[in-house]
């Protein structure tokens, strides 16, 4: 039953190399070569030491293949900039999110994918007419992550520690899924989630070529924009030769960047050139390049509060680990700042945490149901 695809995942979850794993592990990097490509079984003490080294239980490796998200298949920003290391670390993290997901999906109906393909327009109109389709209005979006939810996506948290890395979003078996960087600003994360819808509605074939790749940022780029800042609206609100204060005002409104609003401006000619390059300078000064003072509160998921916090049904971390025979702190790692979990909260009990972050929108208007039986399972499992 020892899934070779599962171990090569392991290893490259935590950035390990085959050396690495072998001075962690003590196995050596010629077994290590032969069970990742299949030519050899572990023995039963090799797989307790790789198990250890790895921080899995040995029965992850008896579990069903895992096939790897290809980096080809996911939208890396900067990706030439990215070590392979890092990238395959992500990519194996985001693996496991999938499987993570599918759990869920055995419990409630989660929402259907509903994300238009819209290759054949511009950033710009692409933007409109998702706004149009999806009965936005011009006015901003209340809650990105929560709206992307609605339309089938799968959100999950980065680790930290890839700061370099801000979002990707990739498509398996039919469902879109995107993993943001929660440890940035809750502006940068509302502008990197719009920038990987970016490339769900305009790159329909999510098959990354490196000859096309600063051509496809730029245009979600320009897609996330546009979709957070339509033109007609910003247009209305008399911001040509905006001051400083005007600025700082309506990046609020709009619930995005001062850098951001600024180059939106210009995009727009309602800041020339002069006005733009002493908007930044004057924005850098104050700090507004690498961080957002005063800015808004990180947004956090409505779908996994639900499906872990839900009064007539929830997946706990520890359900979840199990299921996945997964360490718990993986978990929790799959979920980072989207829901409220702390190493000493298993969810077994709705606490104050809990109740505290309970959403005024139901789980029929959220899309999400249980799955009938499935909390009956649960509790005489």
């Amino acid at each position: 039953m020892f899934a070779p695809s599962r171990l090569k995942l392991a290893r490259q979850r935590l950035g390990l190399t085959l050396t690495g794993l072998a001075n962690a592990s003590g196995v050596s990097p010629r077994s290590l070569t032969n069970f990742e490509t299949g030519d050899r079984v572990p023995s039963a003490e090799s797989l307790e030491k790789l198990a250890t080294a790895l921080s899995v239980p040995t029965a992850f490796f008896d579990r069903e293949a895992l096939e790897a998200i290809a980096p080809e298949a996911a939208s890396f920003r900067k990706l030439s900039k990215t070590s392979a290391t890092r990238r395959d670390a992500v990519l194996a993290g985001a693996s496991l999110t999938v499987e993570f997901y599918d759990y869920i999906s055995s419990n409630f109906h989660l929402p259907e994918p509903n994300i238009p393909t819209l290759d054949k327009l511009a950033p710009e109109a692409a933007a409109e007419l998702v706004r149009q389709r999806w009965a936005l209005g011009d006015r901003p979006v209340a809650n990105l992550v929560h709206l992307m939810e609605s339309k089938g996506v799968r959100l999950g948290a980065l680790k930290h520690q890839y700061h370099d890395i801000d979002a990707f979003c990739f498509v398996r078996d039919n469902t879109p899924y995107v993993l943001l960087n929660t440890s940035k600003s809750g502006e940068r994360q509302r502008f990197d989630a719009a920038h990987e819808l970016g490339h769900l509605v305009l790159h329909d074939e999510l098959e990354m070529d490196p000859s096309t790749s600063k051509e496809r940022e730029s245009e979600a780029n320009q897609f996330a924009s546009a979709f957070l800042m339509p033109r007609s609206a910003v247009l209305a609100q008399s911001m040509r030769a905006a001051s400083l204060d005007r600025v700082l005002a309506a990046r609020r409104y709009w619930r995005v960047s001062a850098m951001a609003l600024t180059h939106r401006l210009h995009e727009l000619r309602l800041l020339n050139n002069w006005q733009y390059r002493t908007m930044c300078l004057n924005l850098s000064e104050l700090g507004y390049r690498s961080t957002e003072p005063g800015g808004i509160v990180p947004e956090t998921s409505q779908l996994l509060r639900k499906v872990m916090y839900g009064t007539a049904g929830r997946v706990t971390v520890r359900d979840a680990a199990n299921a996945l025979s997964l360490d718990q702190r993986d978990v929790r790692g799959f979920v980072r700042d989207l829901v409220p979990v702390s190493a000493a909260d298993d969810l077994s009990d709705r606490g104050p945490a809990a109740s505290a972050i309970d959403s005024p929108l139901g789980s029929e208007r959220s899309g999400l149901k249980l799955v009938e039986g499935s909390q009956r399972r649960r509790r005489s499992g």
